[in-house]
Formats: C-alpha cells, sequence, structure tokens
C-alpha cells in the first residue's frame, strides 16, 4: 500500500478547519501502588489540575524551536497571560536547539534535573523519554472532549501521541506537512517549471528533467543532500523514499525497511544524480545552512520547507520560494509530518506536576491563548474545534498552499523505537552512499543497526 496511515485531514478537515536501551521504571509508582499520604496528594493535585486549581509551584519549560516558541519574547507574553490566571504558579524557560537540544536533555535524564515540562513531537516525548519511563502519563488530559476533538482532525495524531503500554505522553497542539521548495523565478527562466503539476506535485522522471534544464541554463547549484548532522533529516528521507515509493519501516513500526528494493533504488538514484553533477552531496552542512543557501539564492531548490520556514526566511529571500511536494515514480507523493505538544518529566513532585498539566492545558486549550499558541507556531490545531486560525489574516492564503499539502501526509513512523539512533545512522548512511560502489550493502548495514536498537528498545 502507498499509504499506512489515514490522511490526518479527511472529509470535513479541509483546509477551512485544519489546523501535532531498555524501559526504566518510572520514578513515581502510580498512585494506586502508593500508601498513604502521598498518593492522596498527587491525586489530590491530579485533581486540583484539571479543575483549574493547582498548589503554588515553581516549574520549568524546555522548549525546542516550535516556530515562534524559540522566540523569548513571544513565550515571555505566553507566560504573563497564564500568570494572570495563575499567578501563583512560576515559570522558568530554557530555549534548546536541535544541534544540541537532545544531549541536553540526555544529561539532564543521567542528571537528574529534568525540566518539568518539553516541548517537542512524540519521537522523542513518547518513543524516547516516555517508552524509558521517564515521563507522566497526560491521561487525565486527553479526556472525552480533548479526544473526540483532535480525534476528528486526525486519528493518526492520537495514535502518534500514546506510547505501546497504553498511557498518552504527549498533549498536542499543532501539526504541519513537511514539502520541499523551488526558487520560482529561477526555474521560470530555465524552462523548469513544466516539470511541475498543477496541484505542485511532480514524478521522478520529470524531477530529473527538471535538474537538467537548471544545470543546462547555467545553475550548476541545483538541490544538495544535506549530510553534516540530524538536523533536518526529514527533508533527506523524504526525498530518497518517494523516488520509487518506499516504506521507511514496516506497517507495525517496529522494523526499519530502507534497505529494501525501492528504497535501495531511491538511494542509488541520489548517488547517480550526484555522479553526473545534477544534484550534490554535502557531509559539511545540515538544513540550517541548506535553508541559507536557498534563501540567499545560492540553492535553486531546499528539501526542508514548511509553513513555518517560510515565514521565518520571508525577509531573507528576493524570490518567490514555491512550496512543492516530493518527488514519486507516480506523482503520488507520501509526505512526512510533523506533531508538537508538551510532555512533563517524572521528577517525583505532585505539586509541580499538578502546576504543568495546567500551564499545558492554558497554552493548548485556552479559548484565546490556544488560538495564539497555535499561530505562533506557523502550524496548523490539532483541535477541530479551532477551525482555521488563519482565516481573515494577512496569512490565508500562503497557509491555504501548505493546509493543501495534508492530503498527502503519509505514515508517522517516528514513533518507531530506536528512533534516536535511527537519525544518526541516517546521515551517516547518506555520507556513504555518496562514497560507494554498493549502495544496498550500506542500505543493509544502516538497516541492521536500527533494528538492532529497536530490539533493544523493546526489550
Amino acid at each position: 500500500m502507498k499509504k499506512l496511515i489515514a490522511l490526518l485531514l479527511t472529509g470535513t478537515m479541509v483546509f477551512s478547519m485544519t489546523a501535532c536501551g531498555s524501559k526504566d521504571e518510572p520514578a513515581t509508582a502510580p498512585a494506586e501502588e502508593q500508601s498513604g499520604e502521598t498518593a492522596e496528594t498527587e491525586s489530590g493535585a491530579a485533581e486540583d489540575a484539571a479543575s483549574g486549581d493547582a498548589a503554588a509551584a515553581d516549574i520549568t519549560l524546555w522548549t525546542y524551536p516550535v516556530g515562534s516558541f524559540g522566540d523569548a519574547a513571544t513565550v515571555d507574553g505566553f507566560v504573563a497571560a497564564f500568570n494572570e490566571k495563575y499567578p501563583d504558579i512560576h515559570v522558568t524557560v530554557e530555549y534548546l536547539d536541535y544541534t544540541s537540544g537532545d544531549d541536553q536533555v540526555t544529561a539532564a535524564i543521567e542528571a537528574g534535573t529534568t525540566p518539568d515540562i518539553v516541548l517537542e513531537g512524540p519521537e522523542r516525548l513518547v518513543s524516547n523519554w516516555g517508552a524509558k519511563g521517564k515521563m507522566v502519563s497526560l491521561e487525565d488530559l486527553w479526556d472525552e472532549e480533548a479526544l473526540a476533538d483532535i480525534s476528528a482532525t486526525s486519528e493518526a495524531v492520537v495514535a502518534a501521541c500514546k506510547a505501546p503500554d497504553g498511557n498518552y505522553y504527549e498533549y498536542p497542539f499543532v501539526m504541519t506537512t513537511h514539502t520541499m521548495a523551488i526558487n520560482y523565478e529561477l526555474f521560470e527562466a530555465a524552462d523548469a517549471l513544466q516539470y511541475i503539476n498543477e496541484d505542485r506535485t511532480w514524478t521522478t522522471e520529470n524531477f530529473e528533467k527538471a535538474l537538467q534544464a537548471l544545470v543546462d541554463y547555467g545553475q550548476t547549484n541545483t538541490g544538495v543532500v544535506y549530510c553534516g548532522g540530524q538536523g533536518g533529516d526529514q527533508g533527506t528521507r523524504a526525498l530518497a523514499m518517494n523516488l520509487y515509493s518506499a516504506q521507511f519501516t514496516n506497517a507495525e513500526h517496529t522494523e526499519w525497511t530502507m534497505n529494501s528494493e525501492a528504497g535501495v533504488k531511491g538511494l542509488q538514484q541520489l548517488k547517480d544524480w550526484a555522479d553526473a553533477g545534477l544534484l550534490a552531496f554535502d557531509a559539511g552542512i545540515q538544513a540550517a545552512d541548506e535553508l541559507q543557501l536557498f534563501a540567499n539564492g545560492t540553492l535553486a531548490m531546499t528539501f526542508c520547507w514548511n509553513a513555518s520556514n517560510q515565514a521565518q526566511y520571508a525577509s531573507q529571500t528576493a524570490f518567490t520560494p514555491y512550496a512543492v511536494a516530493f518527488p514519486s515514480d507516480d506523482a503520488v507523493p507520501e509526505l512526512a509530518g510533523g506533531i508538537w505538544g508538551f510532555g512533563i518529566f517524572d521528577n517525583g513532585d505532585a505539586d509541580k506536576i499538578a502546576a504543568a498539566k495546567t500551564f499545558i492545558e492554558f497554552i493548548c486549550d485556552d479559548e484565546v491563548q490556544g488560538l495564539e499558541s497555535v499561530k505562533a507556531t506557523g502550524f496548523f490545531p490539532v483541535r477541530s474545534s479551532f477551525g482555521n486560525p488563519y482565516e481573515g489574516t494577512e496569512d490565508e492564503e500562503r497557509m491555504a498552499t501548505f493546509g493543501s499539502f495534508q492530503q498527502w501526509l503519509g505514515d508517522y513512523y517516528n514513533v518507531t523505537l530506536g528512533w534516536a539512533e535511527q537519525r544518526t545512522e541516517w546521515w551517516n548512511l547518506l555520507q556513504r552512499v555518496e562514497q560507494t560502489s554498493d549502495v544496498q550493502a550500506e542500505a543493509d548495514l544502516y538497516a541492521e543497526t536500527c533494528n538492532a536498537a529497536t530490539a533493544a528498545a523493546s526489550n
């Protein structure tokens, strides 16, 4: 099957309503296993959180740069709004990046100094830290109303936030689909726009024709398969797997499968294009570098694009960045998606946990703040009741374009155990592919290493 997950947006979910090692024992035993005052305190704190009467507490939030959640001025404003309603809960914020953020969290876990709240996606909150028993179950936040509202947008979002042990370790608020983008004027001058369909899809064959047209026009810097690290690796994964409709994992998310015939064919195609001078590999850059090269006009395309990136780089581009789907052999792409939300590290303090849940509910669900939170990311709400937060704004048309890509959202394989190890192996694989004469052998090594990590994480 081409698709392994139902589309994130179906039926009423068109853009008008579019809007995110071995297992250790949890640091705090479940309430039913505790006794006396401790269990009562934690149970009471959870009830207080649900009712908005959380006890006074000092809590910490670590946030990855999800849109403007990486901007201190924006987040400070959200915290100030929260404190107008909850003046006794004090929130300290630390900002992570995608270069060193994972190392910071890992170090904090090892030192026992994790934050109370962290903002990121299921691949970290659920299949990494949650699977290792480091996170608090957010079952009480996923009440019937929230479950129905989010399910109406996407059952895939619900599934991604729920671990195999039955616990929800993420409470989401936004989602998106990742694309690539081209320099429209450059493609027009090279007569390469003819190879892109009206719905912004294209075939692998036509992608090659566009690359050749660019080179013939004199644009030797077409696109770069960046592989200097894991930053923005969703782009290179989507590029390689779409070329011949490969699947990154099996349907059960228990095995990495890019060493399949279709996967190897896609990797070999990238190498062949590079050998022919139509594309390049670069082991010295990651997505942030590639994006900057695209924004300044050096590259004709980027493989790391979404609505948030377009807004971020708008002031730096002297051309029209034109979002397109990744090329596929049948022009029916399977795009990588993003889901973002909050998780709570289990630090064993019932009052802090209750306060953290209160903060999460305010940021995600408050009828005023919830919409502001979504717009700050530049993505789309997971709650169907939020409708289209960009309607009537200057961003309406731009966001409608990105909303149209949701129909091609593919499998959210990011929740496969061993995800963190796979990310390192992926960019190492790309570096080897550029140099090797045996792509199959390198893909087999990659799959073997990743599957070993998944097996270890499953035990």
